[in-house]
């Protein structure tokens, strides 16, 4: 009985040591250092008093919008080449040091091992635009409260009334610290889930690194234009199009995700509000994906011998 216990499918214990374990490797990594530090150098360099916060942008909010920008920037860089390479990585290193074929003679349910394998690289990804995150809360924070206090002391000094004041108040908190920018953060933490699902499925049946790596590329930029071809395709659609053609469009558009809808980062770079029904809406797109690429990963790797 013990024994049938240890062996069905999605075990929180094991899957957990597995993850955690993904973790360690991880981070001994050094595509994982070269990553961070280069992500860490890039986000403090926002932090100092760069020449580019001096020109006629530097009006109002100008400095605010430029380390937002950056910060994000970065952290989006790091979240997507991160998934990519570590779950490219990871199969072909556990085959080559022959750690797989210790773990899957324990024995440990395939599934169990690649829902881990994604785990730890997602909670690793997770960690870093926590820090990151942080790093740019603080500074940001920082920064908004430093600009508001020295507009609000020149409006008082040129004579500015109360709602105009106000307003321009209001228009630098909103450039600052808000849930809508801790959204945005969020929102690439989720594009990252689906980028990393979609290398661990290419992985499982690709006999080449660089080929998965590449191959992820594409179809994340496949992804990112998805909704541009499908205006196109609806714009044709009067013209004549065919059932086949209409058929491979809505193919295209399940299997790659519109990578276009995980853009409420920009709008909240920009200071626009984020509704919660939106970050809801898409966390269960991502459950979804992910949960899809998960299962057909599993399909292919419970063919393969090893």
């Amino acid at each position: 009985m013990g024994k049938q216990q240890s062996n069905r499918w999605l075990q929180p214990r094991r899957v957990s040591v597995i993850a955690m374990n993904t973790f360690t490797q991880l981070v001994r990594m050094k595509v994982f250092y070269f990553l961070m530090i280069f992500s860490v150098i890039a986000v403090v360099a926002q932090f100092l008093d760069l020449p580019q916060y001096n020109g006629v942008e530097a009006v109002y909010t100008g400095e605010l919008q430029i380390l937002k920008d950056w910060c994000m920037g970065v952290m989006k860089l790091f979240a997507l080449v991160f998934a990519i390479a570590a779950t490219a990585l990871l199969l072909p290193k556990d085959v080559e040091d022959r750690t797989l074929y210790t773990i899957l003679a324990k024995p440990v349910p395939r599934l169990d091992y690649l829902v881990g394998k994604l785990t730890g690289v997602l909670l690793l990804i997770f960690v870093s635009l926590l820090l990151m995150n942080v790093m740019m809360t603080v500074v940001l924070g920082y920064r908004a409260g430093a600009l508001l206090d020295e507009q609000v002391q020149m409006a008082v000094s040129r004579g500015w009334n109360e709602p105009a004041i106000a307003s321009m108040r209001a228009e630098i908190q909103a450039q600052g610290v808000t849930w809508s920018l801790q959204a945005g953060v969020f929102a690439i933490f989720l594009q990252a889930c689906i980028v990393g699902a979609v290398s661990m499925l290419l992985s499982t049946f690709s006999t080449s690194t660089l080929f998965t790596i590449m191959v992820s590329f594409m179809t994340y930029l496949a992804g990112s234009f998805q909704a541009d071809a499908a205006e196109f395709y609806r714009a044709t659609a009067e013209a004549g199009t065919t059932t086949l053609t209409s058929v491979l469009m809505k193919g295209v558009a399940l299997i790659f995700p519109n990578y276009q809808l995980f853009n409420i980062t920009d709008a909240a770079m920009q200071g626009q509000v984020i509704p919660l029904a939106a970050v809801m809406d898409l966390t269960g797109l991502t459950a979804f994906y992910v949960v899809l690429y998960t299962l057909l990963s599993w399909f292919v790797f419970s063919d393969k011998e090893f």
